[in-house]
């Protein structure tokens, strides 16, 4: 019955772990592995105006959600204005406001965003236009049109592809001809092919896209098309009918209204500016945590001070060194000194390196060693020759560094970082086995406990465990797990097997 509730609590653990982490990374995008740098996309729109007596009022179009991106920070240089911001469908409208304005004046938008958020704003349901009306003549020619295009096409893409082609041909015939007539301006021509597909019944809109290239300067919105199928919106550029959005393209806002209003001034004018920046993955991750609306991530990690935060990227190490021990002791059969000593000599090993720490580690013990097999002779009490080996190792640590330092060496600085207590016991318990199992065995258990803490070392100071744990700190249930299981363990350890190799073969 036992091993059955360790078993079932166990999965119960596992399963927990797993679910929440399957969730952080599907559905609110958490990276599962750590990078040097991602990419992160700074787009500025700059508006410019001269006012005219009186005061002056700014509307400007913005994205209330960008398409596979997210926002991760935002802000208005707005000077003396006051600024409001309000929601209108799927847009936003940033107004700046001022009682007296005096010379040309400038407003900045300027924002950063990162591929992760697919979502897509649902339209409850799209109404179907009604059947524009159009001049005589030209009611002739779209009627022309959409009769002729209708019969070659098989659906509603395939219809409109067929219309933009034909109303896009290099050698137009005369229906066309008709249509495009005065239709001379971007925005014209949009407005001109939407009232088309209106008289097809088909819903269309206009959305306004900006191409995001690194280092552009004086960049425009261009507008593009879309179409309803019944089930989703269909994209298409609507000078060559190529379905779907260009490369690196985002949308600044839907709709055919002005980006930018200007009440109160003329010669108004926006600039959009791009470039493309290289950000930290802890930074970026918790930009992009303090913009995930989850009740899980208010518990996040990143919701910390940066310098606890950095403390908890250390401590959040040590579950994996306590079940590399547990593994090692229990399951392969290593002797060590205590328990978690080989851990936080690991975790020394963190700022000394591997090599250096091992050198210099071994280099207190020994010197230790030597000094405390001297205090044996002057018969001392226990707890006063604990604090004597306790004072000797501070005092070695300080002539190492003193020494090291001299000799130019910055590395034997970092022997301060060596946990002074652990060392003294390490000292004081291989000292008591060296006497009262011979040298052998003491050996045996420093062999064990350095290569415990290297393999450890080597664990908790890689960059994927690190990242995961720390992102994913619900994943320490998983190692909680294990440790239990390997808890009701009762067998052979694999160096027993080696030991009785010839019974077992017998």
């Amino acid at each position: 019955m036992k091993n059955l509730h360790v078993n079932v609590l166990a999965f119960i653990l596992v399963g927990l772990s797993v679910a929440v982490s399957y969730y952080k990374v599907t559905e609110l995008n958490l990276p599962l592995l750590p990078v040097e740098d991602e990419i992160i996309w700074a787009v500025e729109a700059k508006v410019s105006y001269k006012p005219s007596s009186g005061p002056s009022k700014v509307d400007l179009m913005l994205p209330k959600q960008i398409p596979g991106y997210m926002f991760l920070d935002e802000n208005f240089v707005s000077g003396r204005y006051g600024l409001t911001l309000e929601s209108v469908n799927q847009n936003r409208i940033a107004q700046w406001a001022v009682r007296r304005p005096a010379g040309e004046q400038t407003l900045y938008y300027r924002m950063q965003i990162v591929p992760g958020d697919k979502e897509t704003f649902i339209d409850k349901k799209v109404p179907y236009p009604e059947e524009p009306e159009y001049p005589e003549i030209m009611q002739t020619a779209v009627s022309a049109l959409l009769d002729d295009v209708r019969s070659k096409s098989a659906d509603i893409k395939s219809f409109t592809q067929e219309l933009l082609r034909r109303l896009n041909a290099p050698n137009p015939d005369d229906n066309v001809k008709i249509i495009k007539k005065d239709a001379t301006s971007s925005e014209a021509w949009m407005k001109r092919v939407i009232d088309i597909l209106h008289g097809a019944r088909i819903p269309t809109r206009q959305v306004n896209i900006l191409m995001l290239k690194d280092g552009a300067r004086h960049s425009k919105l261009v507008p593009w098309l879309q179409v309803h199928n019944g089930e989703q919106w269909l994209t298409f550029d609507p000078h060559s009918g190529i379905s779907g959005f260009p490369e690196n393209s985002i949308i600044w806002y839907y709709g055919s209204s002005p980006l930018l209003t200007v009440t109160g001034g003329k010669s108004e004018k926006i600039d959009f500016s791009v470039y493309k920046q290289s950000l930290g993955l802890a930074a970026v991750t918790q930009k992009r945590i303090g913009k995930i609306d989850s009740p899980i991530m208010e518990f996040s990690l990143f919701h910390l001070p940066i310098q606890t935060q950095n403390v908890y990227r250390i401590l959040l190490m040590m579950p994996i060194g306590a079940l590399l021990i547990v593994v090692l002791r229990n399951v392969v059969g290593f002797k060590t000194f205590g328990t978690f000593m080989p851990i936080l000599i690991g975790m020394a090993f963190r700022e000394t390196g591997l090599s250096w720490g091992l050198f210099l580690f071994g280099l207190l013990i020994a010197f230790g060693l030597m000094l405390r097999f001297y205090l044996e002779y002057l018969r001392l009490l226990l707890v006063p020759r604990l604090a004597s080996v306790l004072i000797i190792v501070v005092i070695l640590m300080t002539l190492l560094s003193l020494m090291s330092h001299k000799m130019g060496i910055d590395r034997g600085l970092s022997v301060a970082l060596f946990p002074m207590v652990i060392i003294s016991m390490t000292i004081e318990r291989m000292s008591l086995v060296w006497e009262e199992h011979g040298p052998s065995e003491a050996l045996q258990q420093c062999i064990g406990s350095l290569f415990i803490a290297s393999i450890g070392y080597l664990l908790m100071s890689h960059p994927v465990l690190e990242h995961l744990i720390f992102v994913f700190p619900e994943l320490l249930l998983t190692f909680l797990a294990f440790t239990l299981l390997l808890g009701r363990y009762t067998g052979y350890r694999l160096t027993e097997l080696w030991r009785f190799r010839s019974v077992i073969k017998g």
